[in-house]
């Protein structure tokens, strides 16, 4: 069920925490799925969770072992080179909701990509930036529709906005991340995935409830996106706000988020909407993993009713 949002209070939003590929992929390397570096250093989200885009990873592997890692290959975004104009936002016409079509997910995945990864300029590019949306498409799909292994179920939780109420400036936003809904063309602005499982692949599991069916009422957030174009305007706070009320509609007592140890704002986001400290990752594994440490947070959701 989607509700029309009303203008949250001023918040500072999650740092960007990029994922990149490490910088080198020789031939015949296997690269696990999860590894991703993360960069904490500026601006407002830009996503932050495991599960995203785990296809992305495996598809860069393959195409580096058939043509030497150059065509298509997935690097880091570098925000500090340049930062886009924020775009006032009309919260009014602001609908935040589970994507009700794959018409709808197929805009959220494009938004993934396009926030979190840029691609090496090549021959063809397009045609493999295509390939990997559709590889991403197809796995948001199965995870949404309780075909996922090790899922009870999972759900795509969107902020969109009317197409007529952008300005020229967002044209690459709009072209990207556009769908129908109802015959009203509107665009995904804001996106993250809610997850009913014990755990998820690479990343510290919860420990409440005790159990270890995938029918425990326990749940993870991931891939929290925001459009560049329109950060800093509260919609990552508005996004997970929204997904603890779907939550707990569907009886979760428990939701988990991971953070990366060092990302001071992302941890105040999350204490300010009821997370706490439950764990820590190991350095060595997060060595093993190619990335920095995460924290592990809890948040009880049977408090909040």
């Amino acid at each position: 069920m989607a509700s029309t949002a009303s203008s949250p209070p001023s918040v500072q939003l999650l740092p960007r925490l990029d994922h990149r590929l490490p910088a080198k992929l020789r031939r015949g390397r296997k690269v696990w799925p999860g590894i991703f570096s993360f960069s904490a250093a500026y601006g407002s989200l830009k996503g932050c969770h495991e599960l995203l885009l785990p296809s992305l990873l495996s598809a860069a592997s393959t195409n580096s072992g058939e043509s030497g890692g150059r065509v298509g290959r997935i690097l880091c975004f570098a925000p500090h080179l340049c930062e886009p104009e924020t775009l006032a936002l009309d919260w009014s016409s602001v609908t935040i909701g589970e994507a009700r079509s794959d018409d709808e997910l197929l805009a959220s995945v494009r938004l993934r990509v396009r926030s979190f990864y840029e691609f090496n300029q090549s021959y063809n590019i397009e045609g493999h930036k295509e390939y990997v949306v559709e590889r991403e498409f197809e796995a948001l799909k199965e995870r949404v529709a309780g075909k996922k292994v090790g899922f009870r179920r999972a759900s795509c939780i969107n902020a969109t906005l009317p197409l007529s109420k952008f300005s020229s400036r967002a044209d690459d936003l709009c072209t990207a991340c556009k769908f129908y809904d109802n015959e009203e063309q509107r665009v995904v602005i804001a996106t993250l995935d809610l997850n009913q499982c014990r755990s998820l692949a690479d990343e510290l599991t919860g420990t409440r409830p005790e159990g270890t069916g995938n029918d425990l009422p326990r749940a993870y957030l991931s891939n929290v996106c925001v459009a560049q174009e329109l950060q800093r305007n509260g919609l990552g706070n508005a996004l997970v706000l929204r997904s603890r009320k779907v939550a707990e509609e569907w009886g979760i007592t428990d939701l988990y988020v991971h953070v990366a140890v060092d990302n001071e704002a992302a941890k105040k986001l999350y204490e300010k909407t009821g997370f706490t400290y439950e764990s820590e990752e190991p350095a060595w594994q997060a060595r093993f993993l190619g990335r920095p440490r995460r924290f592990l947070l809890w948040s009880d959701l049977t408090r909040a009713k």
